[in-house]
């Protein structure tokens, strides 16, 4: 039995070290794609074998401290806290929503990411986009930008616009609001819990399928 038990829980830390890691949802910013508390599987194949692309929906560690002002769920301590770390380690326990964010993907290297056309929507690289997964209610961006994703970086938007912190809030940063792609994780495939949301998580290609290619290099794609 111990034999099983070891042999289990190495197979689940080879799972989550080399291939996927289940996530927690830490916010409303992705509603309604996601809820808060829902469960993701993440491919950890993206970025280190497979390209990122526009649509993607990704988790990414907070390097550049984006969550410093945000409400921070009490610590475990003691015994609750070894066990904690021991299940999230072998991938039994999703990540700790803390230490990530989980945005989707509107820019990749070299494009021109920009707000708002005279219908208020967001346009890459000139094509304006119909977002069919905004939240119902939810407008493109309530305040006009007008950027270039650097190479080897991204731009991320939340679907929840009015109450996603992403990179639009973070243009004055030092990092300028792109997400380095060595702080990307992985991305999103499937909605694991609860059950009844269970569902596989498709890349929206028809939304970027007129966008061409943006005018740096990189090593994403649209």
């Amino acid at each position: 039995m111990i034999i099983i038990v070891a042999g289990a829980l190495l197979l689940s830390f080879l799972i989550k070290t080399f291939l996927v890691q289940p996530f927690s949802i830490p916010s409303d910013s992705m509603n309604d794609t996601l809820l808060t508390g829902d469960r993701v599987l993440v491919s950890k194949t993206v970025p280190q074998v497979f390209d990122v692309h526009r649509g993607d929906v990704v988790v990414f560690s907070d390097s550049q401290g984006w969550l410093a002002s945000e409400p921070k769920a009490p610590e475990l301590t003691g015994v609750r806290k070894v066990l904690n770390q021991a299940l999230t380690g072998v991938g039994i326990l999703p990540q700790d929503a803390g230490e990530h964010l989980i945005k989707r993907v509107i820019g990749v290297g070299g494009d021109e990411v920009k707000c708002c056309d005279a219908e208020g929507r967001v346009s890459v690289n000139g094509v304006s986009l119909d977002e069919t997964y905004l939240k119902p209610g939810s407008i493109p961006s309530e305040m006009d930008f007008d950027v270039v994703v650097p190479a080897d970086h991204l731009w991320v938007m939340g679907d929840n616009r009015q109450d996603s912190a992403d990179s639009r809030y973070h243009m004055g940063d030092p990092g300028g609001g792109f997400v380095p792609l060595s702080d990307v994780t992985g991305t999103a495939f499937l909605k694991i819990w609860p059950a009844s949301r269970w569902a596989t998580m498709r890349n929206p290609g028809d939304v970027f399928k007129d966008v061409p290619a943006g005018t740096g290099s990189t090593s994403a794609s649209g």
